[in-house]
Order: structure tokens, then sequence, then C-alpha cells
């Protein structure tokens, strides 16, 4: 399972979710959408952080912790 969290500098909901994956486990990339725009045009977010799992843009923003453990259980 690959997992990418797209991100923007200073982002401080993008940490919250690193937490959170932290917690649970997960291995994800962090990807610098302003870096590496071309994220943008495939996932286009409108908000940080972004989790793409698989190559699916699953959310945006912060997502409940019950919803991220039925994705990673």
């Amino acid at each position: 399972m690959r997992v990418e969290v797209l991100t923007t500098p200073g982002c401080s909901n993008c940490k919250v979710l690193e937490k959170m994956l932290n917690e649970l486990g997960v291995l994800y990339d962090l990807i610098d959408v302003t870096e590496k725009p071309e994220y943008l045009e495939k996932y286009p977010i409108f908000t940080a952080p972004g989790l793409v799992v698989d190559g699916k843009l699953q959310f945006t923003g912060i997502p409940k912790k019950e919803n991220l453990q039925k994705i990673f259980s």
C-alpha cells in the first residue's frame, strides 16, 4: 500500500495528520505540492493536507481517526 501526504510549507493540519498516521503505524511519503505542482494537476486539492492511498485521493483536511482506521486496518 502506497500512502502519500500532500503538504504545503507551514501547514499545521499536515502535522496533525502525520501524527495520526504515525500513531497508526502507517508508513507514508510527504509530498510538498509547492515543490511538485504536478501533484496538484493529478489531485486538485484546495486545502492541505491531502491523503492519497494507492493513487486515490481519500481525504483533504484532517480526517476523523475512525475513518483512517477503516482504511488502514
